[in-house]
């Protein structure tokens, strides 16, 4: 007993005796966190979507995932297969493209605060982003806006310096979309579609 007696007093000092590690480690693995970015899904989009949305999925995935159209009486081509439209449940500026029921690619307008997984959205501008993508970024003149600009960055499936439209439904990329004084009025990210300038077309 007394052997046992003595062992706890010896453990209690040493106890008392240990310098504090606990806070200090803490303290470094919150600045070690702090000093890294972390990625934040709901306010990224990439070239394979955004969120609970990625490139491929069918219209009911979506649906499920963030809500059927918003405009249910808007305006349909006759005879189309793409249709372009803000989900229900979907963050403010953000419009998804289906193209047979696929989702092929999705669309920042106005009101959003989404932004790429390089840290460009709409109001950020072309200067700033060619700087940051440097020779992997391909500009090409506004077809409706004179001085506006498409910036294009593809990740996979398109040559590194495509000068036509790629035709590749493996393709992915993102493209920024300027107005005349180049500002990014419109982000589009996902596959091939991402260069239609008329929407569906």
């Amino acid at each position: 007993m007394r052997a046992l007696a003595a062992l706890a007093v010896t453990l209690a000092v040493a106890a008392c005796n240990a310098e504090p590690t606990s806070s200090t480690q803490t303290t470094s693995s919150e600045s070690s966190t702090a000093a890294t970015p972390q990625p934040t899904t709901t306010n990224t989009i990439t070239a394979e979507g955004w969120g609970l949305l990625h490139v491929g999925m069918t219209r009911a995935e979506v649906t499920a995932a963030v809500g059927d159209t918003s405009t249910p009486n808007a305006a349909t081509e006759p005879g189309s297969t793409c249709s372009l439209y803000h989900p229900a449940n979907a963050p403010d500026g953000l419009f998804v493209m289906l193209n047979s029921d696929r989702l092929t690619s999705i669309t920042l307008r106005t009101n959003t605060t989404l932004k790429t997984d390089r840290g460009f959205g709409i109001g950020d501008t072309a200067a700033a982003i060619k700087a940051a993508y440097g020779a992997s970024a391909q500009s090409m003149p506004h077809r409706y806006v004179e001085g506006g600009e498409y910036i294009t960055v593809w990740t996979v499936g398109a040559p590194a310096t495509a000068t036509t439209f790629v035709q590749n439904p493996t393709a992915r990329g993102i493209r920024y979309e300027t107005d005349a004084h180049g500002i990014v009025t419109s982000v589009h990210a996902g596959g091939d579609s991402i260069q239609n300038v008329e929407g569906c077309s």
